[in-house]
């Protein structure tokens, strides 16, 4: 199974491709997707993304996976959680939201089993 591709991303909206919804905060991984809700694991931009909010994108078994910190790179990752994904084997990249998505659909398209979270505004 596949990554899907993000289809488009513009200041608060993202489109997978092959997916009807249109998501403000997404994550996706091979074969799914669905809308990041913080509230879900009390997520802020400080301290950020922490392993609560990677861990239903880890259980499905991906190689590689992009943060997308926002438009203007507001939401923070703290150390412990690209820490937390390389103990468990995962490579990590963190970057800007559209830079996250070009790398995020660069790898898919490799067909790497890859996983994203991205934030779309700040």
């Amino acid at each position: 199974m596949s990554s899907p591709e993000i289809a488009s991303l513009s200041w608060g909206q993202m489109k997978v491709k092959g997916c009807s919804a249109t998501y403000k905060d997404c994550k996706v991984w091979p074969g799914g997707s669905r809308t990041w809700d913080w509230r879900e694991t009390g997520t802020n931009h400080s301290p950020g993304v922490q392993p609560a909010d990677l861990e239903e994108v880890v259980e499905k078994g991906v190689k590689a996976l992009v943060i997308g910190r926002g438009m203007s790179e507001a939401l923070q990752v703290p150390p412990s959680t690209v820490d937390y994904l390389k103990k468990n084997g995962i490579d990590v990249l963190v970057l800007q939201t559209e830079q996250a998505v070009e790398e995020y659909n660069a790898l898919a398209a490799r067909g790497v089993r890859v996983g994203g979270l991205f934030h779309s505004t700040c």
